[in-house]
This record gives C-alpha cells, structure tokens and sequence, in this order.
C-alpha cells in the first residue's frame, strides 16, 4: 500500500503557487503557472540526498516565486514542481519520468538525484524532446550519447577525487619524498557515479605514478567495510579513497572510526551530504570531502545573494546546513528563470534553444554549457572536516583553511 501511495502522490512545490481546483491535468502551462516534473528518491537506498534535492527546489521555487516569478513578455508565471518518487530504482524512475510527460503533460523536467537514475531518465525526455535541466548525475556517459536535452549544471563525475590525489602528491612533495612512493587503498561502489569517479582518480594516480594496493568493491548494501578497513591496517596505504554515496560515507567514517584505523588522508564522497560529523559524534574529524560547491565560496547572484546567504536562508528552512546536492538543486530553478526569460515563449523547443546558450553566475557558481550539456565554468573543492566544520583546503585558489596532515592518529586524539 506504501509503495502504491509513493508511486501515486502528488507533491508540489511545498511554497508554490496552489492550481485551482478548476484544472483537470498538467500541461507545460497550466494558467499562471509553469510546471516542471521530477521523479526523485524519497525512499530506498538514495532518499537522504534525494531529500537534499526537493528541499533544493522547493527552497528556489519559493524564492522565485515570492520575487514575482518568471518574467515572459508582460505576463508573470509561478513556478510548481510536480513530483514522483521513484523509490531509488532506476527502472521506476524511466516509467515516472514517461508518465509525467504522456500522462501528466509535463514539458519541463528537472533531473532525479543520482548518475544511474538520470542515465536512466534521459532516453526518455530525449525521445520526447523534452528539455531536461539536472543537478545530480554526474557520471560521464550522460555526456557522451550526444544528447540534445540534458543540460547539467554540476561537474562530471570523473573530476571529484582527482584534487584528493593531487593534494597527497603535495604533500608528499613537502616531506621530501617522490609521489610515486605514495601508496594508495580504494574502495567503490559498483554504480556508474562512483565508477566515473575511480577513472578520475586512476588517471591522477598514474600521473603522479602512485601505488595502488588495494582496489576494493564495495559490498552491495553499503553497510560493512571490515574486510577493506583490516586490509588498510595491515598494508598501512598513504591514502584511502572512497565512494559510495551518503550510506557509504556513513559507514566509513564509523568504522574507521569503530576500528581505529590510522591513515594519513582520508577522502570520500558524499560525506557532507551525510553529516558525517554531527551523526557520529565528531567521528568525521580530518575527513576530506569531494564538493561540488561549498558556502564558503565567493559566488554571488541576485535572488539567493552569496553562499553564506543560501546557507542561512536554507538552515533556517530545514534546521541543517546546506549539502551541496541542494544548492546545486536550487542552481536548476535559476537555469530555468533565466532561459524562459531570454526565450520570451514556454515553446520548449526555444527555451531548449536558451538553455544551451546560458551564461550566468549563481551562488553556487558559473554556469555555461557546452554542446554535451556539460557545466565547463565551475570547478570541484575539496573541503577538511576540522572540529566539526567543513573548510574549504583544495584548490588552493579557494581555500579558506590549512590542510591539517597527516591524519592525527588515533592515539593522539
């Protein structure tokens, strides 16, 4: 009953405009009202950071909304988002995101959180020719299919970890010894994103001629890391790089943490999203964390204002600190706005024509894109958890704090 209630509901932009009660169905337009669709993770295995995606849209939509909309000639539109929950399954995700297009009407669509269920979402709004603007799939065979549709305003996978192995290879350099002395472990979830993610890494390592001694797969249900983390003991590697998503984070840090594991750096994905820190009780301390953005950074735009500012404004809307699946998220909505006004129409087919010719600046960075729908203005940070904060250390042309290294042990804490 659950999943049928799941499947069925409803859910608009929690600030949007409400429909009047006259309308039978979504179309692209429905009165002063322009709809897009989304099929997001509220449960199952990605329904912590697919929450971070709603609350990302909800929270621009608002702002949008309450500073008079979308501007289309003389006329003002609300903007609504019209939700699915796929349940963090691909499949579904393919099927909801069909029905909001035939079914429901939807012209606009808004990407699902995760690289596996965005690949699996857009052959569908590319057969329909439905412009697709989305903020969490970064893996890089999104971009190599020659889509004309799908436009994202995040960095590709592959280029998270790659400052991570650069920073080691630094401080390497630093005490006196070659990189290629380096030894590394790695541990990864077997999904498109985290694979995208190791051919970055393994790029950077063979630059830097660094040894790989453990090259793990992460177990299927994320929940135990014992046989890589007792492995890490016994070869002591330089570096341990991980990837697996929110669940993966999670069970990394409390493990390496459960088990006292001594590393000299530590870097992962999605450790923000998980509130590594405040869940485990300081456990995340001298973690460094892949960031596709971070509120520290000197970004600044008309409706959010800087980093800082969409940090408070989202804070004191949802009670925690915004993870960068939600500015991210919110940065979508600006796209929008923006295109349908230089579009001057809601024909599709010209606001996609807009959408690829975008040129802005948002508080989560600059946005362009180029003919794969790549966002090829911003660049990846990589932040050290440090006394319970998250401080931007990599690239250096953004830092806001000193790298702490090594890893004090745990010993010594």
């Amino acid at each position: 009953m659950k999943t049928i209630r799941n499947l069925l509901i409803t859910v608009f932009s929690v600030f949007a405009l409400l429909i009047g009660t006259t309308t039978s169905s979504f179309s692209k337009v429905e009165g002063d009202t322009i709809v897009l669709g989304a099929a997001v993770s509220l449960t199952g295995k990605y329904a912590t950071n697919g929450e971070h995606t709603q609350r990302g849209y909800d929270l621009a939509v608002k702002v949008i909304n309450d500073r008079g909309g979308v501007k289309i000639g003389n006329k003002s539109y609300k903007l609504a988002v019209k939700y699915y929950d796929d349940e963090s399954d691909a499949k579904l995700a393919a099927t909801l995101a069909q029905r909001l297009i035939e079914q429901d009407g939807v012209q606009y669509m808004l990407g699902p959180y995760g690289s596996g269920i965005t690949i699996a979402i857009a052959p569908v709004t590319e057969k329909f020719k439905i412009p697709m603007i989305e903020a969490n799939g970064a893996s890089r065979a999104l971009f190599t299919k020659g889509y004309k549709y799908l436009f994202a305003v995040l960095n590709s996978a592959d280029q998270y970890l790659n400052s991570a192995v650069d920073l080691m290879a630094e401080q390497a350099k630093a005490a006196g010894k070659k990189p290629s002395d380096v030894k590394v472990a790695m541990a990864f979830e077997q999904d498109a994103f985290s694979l995208d993610v190791k051919l970055g890494v393994m790029d950077r390592i063979k630059a830097h001629k660094m040894k790989v001694i453990i090259d793990d797969a992460l177990p299927k249900e994320l929940n135990d890391m014992t046989a890589t983390l007792q492995k890490v003991k016994a070869l002591k590697p330089d570096l341990l790089i991980v990837s697996g998503h929110s669940k993966g984070a999670m069970t990394g840090v409390k493990q390496i943490t459960d088990l006292k594991v001594d590393v000299d750096m530590v870097a992962m994905t999605h450790c923000d999203a998980a509130a590594i820190n405040k869940n485990l009780g300081g456990g995340g301390d001298y973690v460094l964390c892949a960031a596709q953005w971070h509120k520290s950074l000197a970004y600044k735009d008309d409706y959010f204002g800087s980093g800082r500012d969409y940090a408070k404004l989202f804070e004191s809307t949802y009670n925690y600190d915004p993870p960068y699946q939600a500015a991210e998220s919110s940065a979508a909505l600006l796209v929008w706005k923006d295109a349908f006004e230089r579009a001057k129409t809601t024909d599709k087919d010209k606001v996609r024509n807009a959408i690829a010719k975008t040129n802005m600046m948002t508080f989560y960075g600059p946005i362009k894109f180029n003919k794969q729908g790549q966002n090829t203005d911003k660049p990846m940070v990589l932040f050290q958890v440090q006394d319970g904060k998250n401080n931007v250390v990599a690239p250096t042309k953004w830092a806001e704090a000193k790298l702490i290294f090594p890893t004090p042990k745990w010993s010594d804490r």
